[in-house]
């Protein structure tokens, strides 16, 4: 019997001057564990005349996870962080009452040519969790768990799973993971996993059930204890999941709450420019990103 609950095709989105490719959420799946909104950035090579510049916006009820492959992101918050980060590292921002935050291409990489590939990933709070004070976290690439098991390389990026614990700190029992391997492999890890488990292939083919599954496609199981799985040669693919909450999780525009009016009041405050509610990005007097005329009620 197939393990394949469900296959998601990857489909593009516009995030102002820039093309992603979303895959959550999803009108048959809205979240995966405590995971609810996944998008992958290229892999893109951009001119000198192309850069990244996603302006200061507004998040509540989220943690927000950024992982590149490749290139480069300069991260700015209401909080005072000033980051880049860099391939392998882990930014992991907790919006909870209300952050804002900007992300660019690094002012030395704006006029010349330059490559961008990686994930841009929120993950819901815990019920109790999601007014908390706002917090962001900087974890470079050498702290982040590595090692080799049945011929693959795993790299832990966040959440706790195999034993082993990523410095970022998560909120709610989750795992995400990267898995890599030179030669074809086949691994049974389902007894390491537990909750609701999602794949996606980054690079290369995985074979599942008979079937070989290629790039673009989110592949949601049916039973995580049941993950069992062939990876080709030169495969990368990002392993993701954890218990999902209890309470259904409402997503308006970048705003994640169990409660619809404290969504309804964050499009108010932020349509406003409520300084005590969203304070302004410290270091980024660019033009701010508007509340989408479509989503705003009850005024």
């Amino acid at each position: 019997m197939s393990n394949i609950g469900l296959i998601i095709e990857e489909k593009a989105a516009d995030i102002g001057n820039f093309l992603v490719g979303r895959l959550l959420p999803f009108r048959e799946k809205r979240a995966v564990g405590p995971f609810v909104f996944i998008d992958h950035m290229g892999p893109a090579k951009l001119s000198e005349y192309q850069n990244l510049d996603v302006g200061p916006h507004p998040h509540i009820g989220l943690s927000t996870l950024t992982y590149l492959m490749e290139g480069s992101i300069f991260h700015r918050d209401s909080l005072g962080s000033a980051v880049e980060i860099s391939p392998g590292a882990v930014n992991w921002m907790t919006a909870g009452k209300g952050v804002v935050h900007s992300e660019r291409t690094p002012e030395y990489l704006r006029s010349s040519s330059k490559s961008l590939h990686g994930f841009q990933i929120w993950v819901g709070l815990p019920k109790g969790q999601e007014q908390i004070e706002p917090s962001f976290s900087h974890t470079e690439a050498s702290a982040i768990p590595t090692w080799e098991m049945d011929g693959a390389n795993f790299k832990l990026i966040a959440g706790e799973v195999f034993g082993r614990r990523s410095p970022v700190p998560v909120l709610s029992p989750l795992y995400f993971l990267e898995i890599k391997s030179k030669n074809a492999v086949t691994l049974d890890i389902g007894a390491h996993l537990f909750g609701e488990v999602g794949m996606y292939v980054v690079e290369g083919s995985v074979i599942l059930d008979s079937q070989e599954m290629g790039t673009k496609q989110l592949i949601i199981a049916k039973n995580a204890t049941l993950c069992e799985f062939e990876m080709r040669e030169n495969t990368t693919i990002l392993l993701f999941g954890g218990e999902p909450f209890e309470e259904e999780r409402y997503i308006f525009w970048n705003f994640v709450s169990s409660e619809k009016e404290i969504i309804e009041q964050a499009k108010r405050d932020w349509h406003d420019q409520d300084p005590e509610a969203f304070p302004k990005v410290i270091g980024d007097d660019g033009d701010y990103i508007r509340l989408p005329k479509s989503i705003l009620k009850n005024r």
